[in-house]
This record gives C-alpha cells, sequence and structure tokens, in this order.
C-alpha cells in the first residue's frame, strides 16, 4: 500500500513539474511575442509621426522665410535704390513686408520655428529612445526564454512541444546610419 502512494506522489511529483516547466515556456514565448509587438509599435509610431513633424515644421519655416527674405529683399532694394521711383517703391515694399511681420510678430509673440524645431528634435529623441528601450526589453525576453527551453529538464518538453529558439533583435547595416530629416 505504502508502495502505490509512493508512486502515486512521485508521478504527481512529476506531473506538476512537467506542467510547471511546459507553463513556464508557454509564459516566456508569449512575453516574447509581445515584447516583439512592442517593438512593431514603436517602428509604426516612427513612421507615422516623423514625416508629419517634418512636414509641420517645414510649413511654418517657409512661412517664416518668405516673411523674413521678404523684408530682407526689400531692405536690400532699398539700399540699392538710385532714383526717387526706386526708393519710394523700395520703401512701400520694405513698409509691406515690415506690416506682415508685424502682424504675424502681433499673432504669435514667439515665431514658431525655432519652438517646432525644437520639438522635433525632441520628438525624434523621444521616438528612438522608446524604440531603443522596446528593442532592449524584446531581447531581454528572448534571453530569458532562450534560457529556459535550454535548461534541464526543460529542453526535454521544449523539443516534445516544438519550442524553438526566439532570435535577437540585431541591427541591419542600414539602420547603423542615422535617419536622415530633410527640410
Amino acid at each position: 500500500m505504502k508502495k502505490w502512494i509512493i508512486a502515486i506522489l512521485v508521478v504527481g511529483i512529476i506531473f506538476l513539474s512537467f506542467m510547471s516547466s511546459y507553463n513556464s515556456l508557454v509564459i516566456n514565448a508569449e512575453n516574447v511575442n509581445g515584447k516583439w509587438s512592442q517593438v512593431e509599435n514603436q517602428l509604426q509610431r516612427r513612421t507615422d509621426l516623423i514625416p508629419n513633424l517634418v512636414e509641420t515644421v517645414k510649413g511654418f519655416a517657409a512661412q517664416e522665410k518668405s516673411i523674413f527674405t521678404e523684408v530682407a529683399d526689400a531692405r536690400a532694394k532699398l539700399a540699392g535704390a538710385q532714383t526717387v521711383g526706386e526708393a519710394a517703391e523700395a520703401n512701400q515694399a520694405v513698409t509691406g513686408a515690415l506690416g506682415r511681420l508685424l502682424a504675424i510678430v502681433e499673432n504669435y509673440p514667439q515665431l514658431k520655428s525655432d519652438a517646432n524645431f525644437r520639438a522635433l528634435q525632441d520628438e525624434l529623441a523621444g521616438t528612438e529612445n522608446r524604440l531603443a528601450t522596446a528593442r532592449k526589453d524584446y531581447n531581454d525576453a528572448v534571453q530569458v526564454y532562450n534560457a529556459n527551453i535550454k535548461r534541464f529538464p526543460t529542453m526535454i518538453y521544449a523539443k516534445m512541444f516544438s519550442f524553438a529558439p526566439s532570435e535577437y533583435f540585431q541591427t541591419t547595416e542600414e539602420a547603423k546610419n542615422a535617419p536622415k530629416v530633410s527640410f
């Protein structure tokens, strides 16, 4: 009778160990999948966000650039005027350009390009930091999972149920170059 109880306890312990190891493998595999999804999420965020931010900054910069260019061109014409008519015409151009500049400054006491460029830089840095964190978290999860499926006796269960090692995130040659942001 005692032999049966001992045999049942041994089988029960082996079964619980097996079940625990299997559940651990499933949890680790799902953790790897979840971390990879977060990497893809951050890549998508970068793909969606960066071009929109660049276009916004370009829009503000173009508007402000055109106003400052108008003022500079009008001043140059005024400085280079040879006749009274040219001077009057150049003066009118300066007055018009300054009027548009003053209207922008009244509506926007701080010109927006500088703040937008800083915001763009912050968003670029933040996006790259989020992506780097997501990649690190993924690689950490892969390390735990791969180590788990290689340990004894879990490796037996892993092979039985086709748990294969996951690949680490590795950069490509193109990714080693900094992304280009052009205006």
